[in-house]
């Protein structure tokens, strides 16, 4: 046997380039549809993602900011000249709008394309096992930070807050489909906790190598829900979901086998080869306290902004100076006195003030105007700048006085029309969907 420093080598560099050296004939070449959708799942996966991570690190706008400006273009023009459709309308809440996809086209486009040349420039290479693993952890950690995110605003509670009085008064079966889910998570803070954990613990699971297996499975199972109810409830984030879920399939493809021999075939299961991305212990070590650190610094992060967020738009937001619910007592429109009656759709019934600049007109028929208050009244006299949250972006100025805490008067332009109006506030109703609360015993169904 020829002695170690005879290989041109140091002894104990030696094991490390066997090791590789073996990993990389031992490889098993993959076939040649395999090779070409693992291109295009890179290609579309990285481009999907990204910039991810660069977009947690403060200061890269210099680098990230043309990366937006360059879809700002194109997804616009693709829209105009291939689909004849106005694509500008940039994500606002609804991640479903014409221009997102537009944008998953052009995704898609993109990939095949880079797929196509790489299959062409490197149709030699007969697999990517360390381009895979590699790809695995982007992708973990990708869906890593969406997971703790969207928990974190569920454990603490601002994504779905309390349901508000003016949401509490609006008839049943007016609300849309996506304001009952809202109302419905918003009334549990308990099951906001329990939906959130779940998240948080799918997601903090994908942080290791060796829970990133289970953190997929509990991630698939809980944005396969999630996929689920955006489409029974028309939430417009189905594109966003539908992506999410795909990664978390993506992260249990290669172990599926094993998965179906164990969980379905009843057969043993050997433990799964290694595949580590790097071959040095000592840097394999240091990158898992870095990305441990990361992770907790990124749960921190979120959970805290959760909580400021709860804060000023929340359950936890401090009511403002003209809060809460108003009868109206007398309306004129165009100077002409409109009495209480149910047949005048244009009289109103109430007034619904928000804690987040947001303002509800209930008429006398029941139908709702929901306005944006530009800037929240913070003093007895001043104007409100209104804007309708829905349908045309009607714009109205109405004056208002406080003069006292329970009686205000409002007067000005509405929508074409001279209006003046006095109200009085209320006490809301209690109501039977917020204070039922939690019974373990239930002689009969207590279903209302």
């Amino acid at each position: 046997m020829q002695p170690a420093f005879d290989t041109g080598r140091s002894a104990s560099e030696s094991p490390i380039l066997d090791q590789r050296l073996d990993e990389k004939a031992a490889a098993p070449a993959w076939s040649p549809a395999t090779r070409l959708l693992f291109r295009f799942g890179f290609s579309y996966f990285v481009l999907y993602n990204f910039p991810f991570p660069l977009d947690y690190i403060p200061y890269v706008d210099a680098v990230v900011m043309p990366y937006y400006q360059m879809w700002k273009l194109l997804v616009p023009w693709v829209g105009s000249r291939l689909f004849h459709v106005d694509a500008t309308t940039l994500p606002n809440g609804s991640g479903d709008t014409t221009w997102g996809y537009v944008q998953v086209f052009c995704y898609l486009v993109i990939a095949l394309l880079a797929a196509a040349v790489w299959s062409i420039l490197d149709r030699k290479r007969k697999s990517y096992p360390r381009l895979h693993e590699g790809l695995r952890i982007y992708v973990r950690f990708a869906l890593l930070s969406v997971m703790i995110s969207y928990g974190a605003v569920k454990v603490i509670k601002s994504q779905f807050p309390d349901p508000s009085p003016d949401r509490l008064l609006q008839p049943y079966g007016d609300a849309s489909p996506m304001g009952l889910l809202w109302t419905f998570m918003g009334v549990s803070a308990a099951y906001n906790v329990f939906s959130g954990l779940a998240e948080m613990i799918g997601g903090l699971l994908l942080a290791f190598r060796r829970t990133a297996l289970l953190g997929a499975l509990v991630s698939f199972g809980v944005l396969l829900n999630i996929a689920l109810l955006n489409f029974c409830y028309d939430v417009p984030v189905k594109l966003f979901s539908c992506h999410l879920l795909a990664m978390a399939i993506f992260l249990t493809l290669p172990d599926l086998r094993r998965l179906t021999d164990l969980l379905v075939l009843n057969r043993r299961v050997e433990p799964a080869a290694p595949r580590p991305f790097l071959t040095r212990p000592w840097l394999r070590r240091g990158i898992a306290v870095l990305s441990t650190l990361a992770v907790l610094a990124l749960t921190v992060f979120h959970l805290n902004r959760a909580s400021e967020t709860s804060k000023l738009y929340g359950s936890q937001a401090p009511k403002g100076l003209l809060s809460g619910v108003w009868d109206v007592d007398e309306m004129s429109i165009d100077g002409q006195i409109r009495p209480p009656l149910t047949t005048d759709t244009e009289r109103w019934r109430r007034v619904v003030f928000g804690n987040t600049g947001q303002l509800s007109v209930q008429r006398m028929d029941d139908f709702r105007d929901r306005y944006l208050v530009a800037t929240p009244p913070k003093e007895k006299t001043g104007a409100l700048e209104l804007t309708r949250r829905f349908g045309l972006k009607k714009k109205s100025s109405l004056a208002y006085a406080l003069p006292k805490p329970d009686f205000l008067t409002l007067q000005g332009s509405w929508e074409g029309h001279r209006l003046q109006v006095r109200l009085h506030r209320v006490e809301p109703p209690k109501f039977l969907l917020t204070t039922r609360g939690f019974h373990w015993i239930n002689e009969r169904p207590f279903n209302r």
